[in-house]
């Protein structure tokens, strides 16, 4: 869970904003809003501290490039189409999805396995956006600037953390005076509204089903009363009223009835989910009933093979591979559980070979691209696999798998210096300055370096030192000052 996320951010809001060191620096909004810089910069911290530090964040490229794909389509029909966006998956079988502070959209894997439909799963994203895009939490924050990150951490809790922890919910809304939370619930009853409406044309104009939005949130609403007190956490954290439900039909009944079926992917993104989420045995026993019963649809016949993967029955899970490659409509999803078959197999050449045709009917595939550098690296193509590193991060500096790729890539080159340099950047990435310049003190040691590699080097190294220095002047600094 994001418990200990939630607890630093409670923590630093209890104490004196010049203990405050784990966040960036805010800026002045005692008189108003968080600015969008300050925004997307605590956004940036809380996601650090999440896929480095979260155990439930789900490292998982292809499921990560479904959502995100999704995401893109609905940001790019929403009212601020040109903001930058970041989805990601936590591994939690609660039906829920947050947004949290400068675009970034977590959604549970027990949101994405139990949507009946696309659209469905699509609609909660839409709302989220919209809470994004409408600067939800920031005019939060600027409507209690008197209780400063008090109030905001507090409101982050109320957004993240009812997740099924209950009394680590309570405890923070205390600490955070509930009086003014609950003064804010009002504010967020009007978020909540706006977000179902721009939800909903974001919905329609990506192409997506619009009554997906309403009979999610139907379905929602029937299944709250079997729990009493313990409702669903997205209805804990996106309170839901009979009038926000009409208002939704309403609105749905004015727009052209348009059907649109499932993407083959949801279907895939939803049977691996449920496959990581059971023992393989037990995994292999659903499908195989699933299939036995039917012969089952694609995505069941999917679930099956990669269950039978996960079991090591190779050869039950080859053939089922096959079969999908026939039939089933073209996929990276399929492509890379072929590929996965063969590194099984340990058949890393046969790998690259099905990867290298991914990558060209799916250019955009990042999972991909990721799954291509590892089987080049396995099947003794180092140089391939940095070269291809090297030229990708050209464009992602920000994206630290690739940056460990190259590094992976030299170390089995046996370039110490290029390795630690790449390596460098990746604690970068994960805010941790000191190991970075270990790792560039290593490099100009390592005794392989070129001139223009250790320049670059030594000018990487000065940059970091003197972050290093800012940040401990601003520690004792604020020593001082307490």
């Amino acid at each position: 869970m994001i418990r200990r996320i939630l607890i630093l951010l409670l923590c630093v809001a209890l104490v004196p904003p010049v203990n405050a060191a784990g966040l960036p620096d805010l800026g002045d909004v005692g008189a108003s809003e968080l600015s969008p810089l300050a925004e997307r910069k605590l956004g940036e911290s809380i996601m650090r501290e999440i896929r480095w530090r979260e155990a439930s964040y789900l490292d998982d490229p292809e499921v990560e490039d479904y959502i995100n794909r999704m995401g893109r389509r609905l940001v790019a029909a929403s009212a601020a189409p040109q903001l930058e966006f970041e989805f990601f998956v936590v591994r939690d079988g609660t039906l829920n999805a947050f947004a949290m502070p400068g675009g970034f959209i977590g959604v549970h894997t027990g949101l994405i396995v139990t949507a009946e439909s696309e659209s469905e799963l699509a609609s909660v994203l839409g709302h989220e956006v919209a809470h994004v895009t409408q600067r939800h939490i920031a005019q939060m924050f600027g409507k209690q600037s008197q209780t400063s990150m008090v109030m905001l951490a507090s409101m982050l809790v109320a957004v993240l953390a009812a997740r099924g922890d209950s009394q680590l919910s309570q405890a923070a809304i205390a600490a955070g005076q509930a009086g003014a939370l609950q003064a804010q619930l009002g504010y967020t009853r009007d978020f909540e509204r706006e977000a179902d409406r721009l939800g909903l044309q974001s919905l329609e104009g990506a192409g997506f089903d619009v009554r997906g939005m309403p009979s999610f949130f139907e379905r929602l609403q029937r299944s709250s009363r079997l729990y009493e007190n313990n409702a669903p956490s997205y209805l804990r954290t996106h309170p839901l009223t009979q009038e926000r439900i009409s208002d939704m039909g309403n609105r749905v009944a004015q727009l052209r009835y348009k059907q649109v079926p499932d993407s083959p992917d949801f279907g895939f993104v939803r049977a691996k989910l449920r496959v990581g989420a059971m023992q393989p045995i037990d995994a292999v026993r659903e499908f195989e009933a699933q299939v036995a019963k039917n012969g089952g649809d694609i995505a069941q016949r999917y679930g099956y093979a990669r269950a039978l993967l996960a079991a090591g029955r190779l050869d039950d899970a080859g053939k089922q591979v096959e079969t999908l490659r026939r039939e089933a409509p073209q996929s990276s999803f399929v492509d890379m559980l072929a590929a996965e078959l063969r590194l099984a197999q340990h058949d890393a050449a046969g790998a690259v070979q099905i990867l290298e045709a991914a990558q060209k009917r799916f250019p955009d595939s990042q999972a991909a691209r990721y799954a291509l550098m590892d089987a080049m690296i396995l099947a003794g193509r180092a140089r391939d696999a940095g070269a291809m590193a090297r030229t990708a991060v050209q464009n992602r500096k920000e994206d630290p798998r690739l940056w460990a790729f190259l590094a992976r890539s030299e170390a089995e080159q046996g370039h110490r210096a290029a390795q630690h340099r790449a390596q460098a950047e990746v604690y970068v990435l994960r805010g941790a300055v000191p190991a970075a310049i270990e790792q560039l003190e290593l490099a100009r040691r390592a005794g392989d370096g070129n001139f223009y590699e250790l320049s670059a080097v030594d000018a990487r190294l000065r940059e970091l030192k003197e972050q290093e220095r800012e940040r401990r002047r601003e520690e004792r600094k604020n020593g001082r000052s307490e």
